[in-house]
């Protein structure tokens, strides 16, 4: 099938399979029917007010499972799989109203499901879907966080990475966005007020290349260097 064109993609190939970035934090790969989400953290409010932290509005999966059906509506995905730490921890699993779980299960209809275990949200989940340590579809290996002596065409999530760049007048930016390298593949948080690593943090220079790239995500999606810590700059040649 084809991309709706005004979803503003970047294509990029990484261990042979062509693979696009979404605007919303989403991968999308075409010749599998595809779609790729990590770290959706449903319920994050309600573990917050629960354990006594601080107050956040309590629409984070309103807004996280809209731009979710968007992305499936437009994709016409026929397979998702969720990275891990789709909620925030079981309890909020299972705390989330019969309206979310109802909407999460008009998503899965007519698809196939399959949720990646994460730090959060170990071991089986009361909802319709696989549920798995990993998942292998060739040649891309789907897992919640990065192993350092992975094969090529590890995809995971968990760090939540962002990028800062430097704009002109001496402004900034920050936003969340995919890492790439020539073994694995890093997608950003997908989930609202989730909170993000940057990507000059020491486990993230540790597990990737150099030469890696970040995908800032946006409309559209933009492709730079991978910032490098300064004392990494001056140790590679």
């Amino acid at each position: 099938m084809r991309l709706d064109q005004s979803m503003n993609t970047h294509g990029f190939t990484f261990a042979g399979a062509n693979l696009h970035a979404l605007p919303s934090g989403a991968l999308w790969w075409p010749a599998a029917r595809l779609l790729v989400v990590s770290d959706l953290h449903l319920g994050k409010s309600e573990r917050l007010a629960r354990r006594g932290g601080a107050l956040l509005p309590p629409y984070e999966a309103e807004e996280t499972l809209t731009r979710l059906t968007t992305d499936i509506d437009r994709t016409q995905a026929r397979e998702v799989i969720c990275l891990g730490d789709s909620f925030d921890d079981r309890a909020a699993a299972d705390a989330l109203p019969r309206a979310h779980l109802d909407w999460i299960a008009r998503l899965q209809a007519g698809r196939r499901w399959i949720w990646i275990e994460g730090n959060h949200d170990p071991g089986p989940v009361a909802l319709a879907g696989a549920h798995q340590a990993e998942h292998v579809h060739r040649p891309l290996t789907f897992r919640h966080i990065a192993t350092p002596d992975s094969a090529a065409g590890e995809v995971s999530g968990h760090y939540h990475p962002k990028c800062r760049l430097a704009l002109r007048g001496g402004r900034a930016v920050t936003r969340a966005c995919f890492l790439v390298d020539d073994r694995r593949l890093i997608l950003p948080a997908y989930g609202a007020y989730t909170g993000g690593l940057q990507c000059d943090a020491p486990v993230l220079q540790d597990l990737m290349a150099p030469t890696a790239r970040a995908i800032l995500i946006g409309t559209p999606p933009r492709a730079v260097p991978m910032p490098q810590r300064k004392d990494r700059e001056r140790a590679t040649p």
